[in-house]
């Protein structure tokens, strides 16, 4: 009977919880279905729709649950190949996506053309985010922290022309009403906030619902005229866009239709007004014949009206959502587009016009990191062009769309002297090399040598990543270090960084240099890396490469060091699994460090499977750590030993 009781009940939690599902309210949707697998961790189905529901507010956890069924019950549904595609590729893992869209396609019933097309489109989009993400540009994507961004959706950031004060619109439940929409968040508010003085630091956001306030969505587009109007959307008559002025008590006043001749019966979504308040750029979906949103714009009359709007043509508008414009103050057009080159969902991209072929140039995909395989929308430059906003549904964030600023990475300089370790004398003479990648991987090294009558080394490098600085005297490696230049977002920012090195001076007899230290130095930084796999895979990263690339260029410089290679698992699986596993990512290492020119005779393997976990396997973010290969550098003894 308890058996019985048991089963009815997790079939009325499937039910309702599906009903959610069925209305998108994924969040409702998923304690129903965590409630089932709490006493029934293997069900399939629980597992299958909350983790479909999971790709809205949490990927990692979505590519979890989906795996888990595909080994439980691989039928559970025509559409699991599809629905692991989709969350690899919001992943980051294409290659992989790109294999269950194929072995999907077969699947497809002859009479949905509509999904055809769209796993044709997101093949494509996989191949288009492979592409950008293995060519990521040198930019700096900061979060603007939990004081703005809450598990729920953030985005439309307004930024006034002091770049002290930020309008933005949050679905979280903070919103006036605390009203729950269909889909589980609660209904748009535009909130207000300003800086608290701190770098980068903003104040407790406060709702200024008041005036603007409906019934239904209200949402941040842009202030101007001096900060004293503003732009808002409002979810009447299909999605309008409104205009709010600035109350003598500072208060935003009723908004008004900004006219009929931009807003219709049909979905205007976003705009934009150019400062000079002449011309207006606008989302629609009035002109479209399959309901996607275009890119219209408006001249002013000499009445004061908008005249008729223009489409920007088939070069900025595709068959799919066109949406967000804004014009910069250089004449950069950026939008959002769910067409053209995206790497899935919406894309930020820009586009300039040529005026004397009077057309726009092909958009251009503002590329990785500013992009993402999920949606990037309302991409806006602060007053002075320096850093741009954007809103964005990203891996690190705290749930929904986040916003979050884009700032080009500087160069910062550092500078400092270089020391004997015994008496600490500077040295002069001494040659320091940076090491390090741009963000594309492309190898980038800094030179300077240490000034006679000082010893001091002053050097400008590309900020934000981690540099292997090579010491030398005399043309003979001394030692590498190890050095994190911080991401410098100004011109102005220098760091001191001072080194000290094994180095024995013989008087009369001249310099002496101490190799051994060198050696020790390189031996260190061997044995501080790290390897790091996706669950059940051997295969590197191109992170792990670099620092393959890195530890063949040590033991290169240095003959004597041999290593062993350790390969290591998480818990998951069984241990005899977990023991071939660990050897393979082990070999893994072995493989590239010989294809490097690196001597066999200098390396040995070895795995230990799951029994070395660094941290307990209680959780995503610890099994990663635990999914490694390390090195340990041989003494002669254990070399003989092996």
């Amino acid at each position: 009977m308890a058996v019985s009781v048991s089963a009815q009940s997790t079939g009325k939690l499937l039910r309702t919880g599906k009903k959610l599902f069925d209305r998108e309210n994924y969040r409702e949707a998923v304690p129903y279905y965590e409630e089932v697998l709490a006493n029934d961790p293997n069900n399939a189905k629980a597992l299958y729709y909350a983790g479909i529901s999971y790709m809205t507010f949490d990927k990692e956890k979505a590519a979890d649950y989906l795996y888990r069924v595909q080994q439980i019950n691989p039928n559970i549904d025509r559409d699991l190949e599809y629905w692991l595609g989709r969350v690899e590729h919001i992943n980051y893992r294409f290659d992989r996506a790109i294999e269950h869209f194929q072995s999907y396609q077969p699947k497809i019933r002859n009479r949905d053309d509509w999904r055809r097309e769209e796993v044709a489109m997101l093949i494509q989009h996989a191949r288009n985010a492979k592409r950008e993400a293995s060519n990521p540009k040198d930019i700096f994507v900061k979060n603007l922290g939990e004081t703005i961004n809450t598990a729920y959706s953030e985005h439309s950031p307004v930024i006034a022309s002091d770049d002290n004060y930020l309008l933005f619109t949050s679905r979280s439940a903070a919103s006036t009403g605390q009203k729950e929409a269909q889909d589980g968040e609660y209904f748009e508010d535009i909130f207000e906030s300003t800086r608290t003085g701190e770098a980068g630091e903003w104040g407790a956001p406060q709702s200024i619902a008041g005036a603007l306030s409906s019934t239904g969505h209200d949402a941040s587009i842009q202030i101007f005229d001096n900060d004293t109007k503003m732009l808002l959307y409002r979810s009447v008559n299909n999605g309008d866009i409104m205009v709010s002025e600035r109350q003598p008590d500072g208060q935003w006043g009723t908004p008004k239709s900004i006219s009929n001749r931009i807003n219709s019966s049909d979905f205007e979504s976003d705009a934009y007004i150019t400062p000079d308040g002449q011309t207006i750029f606008f989302s629609t979906s009035h002109y479209s014949n399959r309901g996607d949103l275009d890119i219209y714009t408006a001249k002013r009359q000499s009445n004061g009206e908008w005249g008729k709007p223009e489409s920007l043509g088939s070069t900025i508008n595709t068959s799919y959502d066109d949406d967000s414009p804004y014009l910069a103050a250089d004449g950069t057009l950026y939008f959002s587009s769910r067409g053209h080159n995206t790497m899935g969902g919406y894309d930020i991209f820009s586009a300039r016009y040529d005026s004397i072929a009077r057309r726009w140039a092909r958009p251009e995909n503002l590329g990785s990191p500013v992009n993402t395989p999920d949606d990037d929308t309302y991409y806006r430059l602060s007053p002075d062009g320096s850093y741009a906003y954007l809103s964005s549904y990203r891996t690190g964030g705290y749930g929904e769309k986040d916003i979050y600023t884009i700032n080009y990475i500087r160069t910062g300089n550092v500078k400092g002297k270089v020391f004997a370790q015994g008496d600490s004398v500077a040295i002069p003479g001494v040659e320091l090399i940076f090491n390090a990648t741009q963000a594309d991987r492309r190898p980038i090294a800094y030179r300077d040598v240490t000034r006679p009558d000082s010893a001091a080394y002053d050097i400008s490098v590309l900020s934000g990543r981690k540099y292997q600085v090579q010491l030398s005297v005399d043309n003979k490696l001394i030692a590498t270090e190890e050095f994190d230049m911080p991401v410098v977002l100004d011109d102005t920012t220098t760091v001191t960084k001072n080194f000290y090195i094994a180095y024995e001076d013989a008087g009369d007899e001249g310099g002496g240099i101490n190799i051994n230290a060198g050696i020790t130095a390189a031996g260190e930084r061997i044995a501080a890396q790290r390897l790091y796999f996706d669950t059940d895979e051997y295969m590197l990263r191109p992170e792990s490469t670099q620092n393959l690339d890195d530890i063949a260029r040590l033991m290169e410089s240095n003959p004597d060091i041999n290593l062993s290679i350790e390969g290591h698992t998480d818990s998951r699986a069984s241990n005899s699994y977990n023991v071939t596993l660990g050897q393979n990512r082990a070999d893994a290492a072995y493989d590239y460090l010989i294809s490097k020119g690196i001597s066999p005779k200098r390396l040995v393997t070895v795995t230990y499977g799951e029994s070395r976990p660094v941290v307990p396997n209680t959780s995503a973010e610890n099994m990663q750590l635990n999914r490694r290969t390390v090195f340990k550098v041989l003494s002669r003894e254990d070399d003989s030993e092996q």
